[in-house]
């Protein structure tokens, strides 16, 4: 089984920053070859895509709203992802979830396993 922890949420200012990480742990696991990603949600709101990237840290994508603010990395070999944030908006308060999938290149939605996710919250 593959446990995800996100960390580094919490309360900003507009135009502020925060970096979010995501440790990955189980028995045996490494990271290496899933590919990972962030999403968010809002209240009252579906749960978004925000950023993926692929095992090698090749291929970031990002959701319109965050390109240019946002940038998702991974170091491989202390099994984290993260997600660096510039330039918060309130529009961005959320709560932020990491995800990973087997599929080392998986540009879906339905990755096998999330994390609990951080609250981040950006205010005016």
């Amino acid at each position: 089984q593959v446990q995800l922890v996100e960390s580094g949420g919490g309360l900003v200012q507009a135009g502020g920053s925060l970096r979010l990480s995501c440790a990955a742990s189980g028995r045996t696991f490494s990271i290496n070859r899933y590919a990972m990603g962030w999403f968010r949600q809002a209240p009252g709101k579906e749960r978004e895509f925000v950023a993926r990237i692929s095992w090698s840290g090749g291929n970031p994508t990002y959701a319109d709203s965050v390109k240019g603010r946002f940038t998702i990395s991974r170091d491989n070999a202390k099994n984290t992802g993260y997600l660096q944030m510039n330039n918060l908006k309130p529009e961005d308060t959320a709560v932020y979830y990491c995800a990973a999938d087997q599929n080392p290149y998986y540009t879906g939605i339905n990755y096998d396993y999330w994390g609990q996710g951080t609250q981040v919250t950006v205010s005016s």
